[in-house]
């Protein structure tokens, strides 16, 4: 078989992200403007091209004041960086339908190696479209201060606000261009 261009449908996917604050709990948001380009044959993924660009001012953590402290020059600095992206460089068949994605994350300017554990969740018709749709979840982590994201502020009981960690997960569901 040969390569196929899928396209992501973001009314069906998701780009989530958590982090741990105050050293007690979590903070979780998504990215809510994304896009990918998914060439693969999917009965043969090692051999895939994956590219995704995220709107990094799309953050959304549901707290308005938080959002904007993220878009800020303090993290994200979407005024001189707005776009975050992800380009595969290397995938690895694990076992069954899953993967290894290796690839460039690029934050801030700061591009460095990123793997994901991702599944492919299969192939199937959308009913409604007549589409070809295919479905991939997964999950990756990374150290922000690798990508300058730096901020932090000291937490009364010790330890500090912003955890270093962030910890990806995201559904896609891509349809067959």
């Amino acid at each position: 078989m040969t390569k196929t261009t899928y396209n992501v449908d973001t009314v069906h996917s998701e780009l989530g992200f958590q982090v741990k604050h105050m050293m007690i709990s979590k903070a979780k948001g998504a990215f809510n403007d994304f896009d990918a380009v998914i060439e693969a044959d999917v009965d043969n993924l090692t051999d895939s091209k994956v590219e995704l660009t995220i709107d990094a001012a799309s953050i959304d953590t549901r707290n308005k004041d938080r959002d904007d402290h993220l878009r800020s020059a303090d993290f994200f600095d979407v005024e001189n960086h707005p776009k975050v992206t992800f380009k595969a460089t290397d995938v690895k068949k694990k076992s069954g339908n899953d993967y290894e994605v290796t690839g460039d994350l690029t934050i801030r300017g700061t591009t460095k190696p990123v793997t994901a554990d991702v599944t492919f969740e299969g192939e199937s018709k959308d009913p409604m479209s007549g589409d070809t749709v295919a479905g991939f979840s997964g999950s990756a982590k990374f150290n922000r201060k690798d990508f300058g994201l730096t901020w932090n502020a000291a937490v009364e009981t010790g330890g500090v606000l912003v955890g270093e960690e962030v910890k990806v997960n995201f559904e896609i569901e891509a349809h067959k261009a």
